[in-house]
């Protein structure tokens, strides 16, 4: 892995007077979204699982919010090699432990609180042993990023057939691609710094994320249109260097799983108020915003799975039976 030089330099000042992780008895916490605990669902689940630690051990928390350390690859690999403790991170984790790609899959969760059943249960678990023994990365517990939804600037979005002809940015990421594709649109891959200068000048007609990430980021001023058919559920993983666990004693482990599982929860509940507000906001300013259905999405669903599917278990060989087992979890928990 190679470090830019902002990442480098923090790294360095960390190690600083460090004589090992368990004598400092520190766990550093970094993340890249806002450190405002009241509108940053990372934030917010950093701040509560400082306050459980350090109120109910003689740990010290220190917090790394807004990629203070670097995007969220980078702190991946950093709490790999030890140089941070703890990390909060959404798509990175699947380029580490790519079974972690299935929760990706559009249209596999009909409901947060469906997906909070599935990673909150045998599924959750089991995965977590996994991406441990893939990773070094102990899962401490789930958090969220939120659903993510489609807006335009041309029309609004019923039915995969209104997407036929439209261009909508995705990350440039394969599986968003496929899907995009599948359900008729046709994907641009663009780097998010660049996607407001997309849409204002036309190189696409409409983009997806979360609600919460199209109102705080002003992207609602630059369309019209929002479909709420929240195609993708992405989900935040608290994650700790398994080295660095093994070092505390077992009262502290247990406090930090159970900070850890607070903060996950913690994030869902800003995420689910974010967007509930964020949906409001972007009306009261004049987006039009559509609800699908049930019948609606299916039919989005039946477009844009197949071809995901297909992609994901030629990339995962024998970790594609991660995709059935989360099919099994999803149909157990509806």
């Amino acid at each position: 892995m190679t470090f830019g030089l902002k990442t480098i330099a923090a790294a360095a000042a960390l190690a600083v007077g460090m004589t090992s992780v368990a004598s400092a008895q520190t766990l550093r916490v970094a993340h890249v979204d806002p450190d405002d605990w009241t509108a940053s669902k990372k934030g917010a689940a950093a701040h509560i699982f400082k306050n459980i630690v350090e109120g109910e051990t003689d740990l010290t928390v220190e917090l790394f919010p807004a990629g203070a350390l670097g995007n969220e690859t980078e702190l991946v690999a950093q709490a790999q090699e030890g140089l941070t403790q703890v990390a909060i991170v959404s798509g990175a984790m699947s380029k580490v432990c790519a079974a972690a790609g299935v929760l990706d899959i559009p249209y596999t969760f009909s409901s947060a609180t469906i997906a909070w059943d599935v990673l909150d249960g045998e599924f959750g678990d089991a995965l977590a042993e996994h991406c441990l023994a893939e990773t070094g990365l102990r899962t401490l517990a789930y958090g969220e990023t939120g659903f993510r939804n489609f807006t335009n600037g041309t029309r609004e979005i019923r039915s995969p057939e209104d997407m036929e002809g439209l261009k909508f940015r995705v990350q440039p990421i394969p599986l968003y691609v496929e899907m995009v594709k599948g359900l008729g649109g046709e994907p641009t891959p663009i780097a998010w710094t660049e996607l407001p200068n997309a849409l204002s000048t036309g190189v696409v007609d409409g983009q997806e994320n979360p609600v919460g990430t199209i109102y705080n980021n002003g992207l609602h001023k630059l369309q019209k249109y929002m479909t709420l058919d929240g195609h993708v559920y992405a989900a935040d993983f608290i994650v700790i260097s398994d080295e660095f666990y093994e070092t505390l004693s077992p009262a502290e482990q247990a406090v930090v799983k159970k900070a850890a599982r607070v903060a996950g929860n913690m994030g869902r509940s800003i995420q689910q108020w974010g967007t509930a507000e964020g949906v409001l906001k972007v009306q009261e300013e004049g987006m039009q915003v559509y609800s699908p259905t049930a019948d609606e999405i299916a039919a989005f669903a039946a477009k844009a799975q197949p071809a995901v599917v297909e992609y994901l278990r030629g990339e995962l060989g024998d970790d594609a039976v991660w995709i059935d087992r989360l099919q099994e979890a999803v149909a157990a928990a509806q």
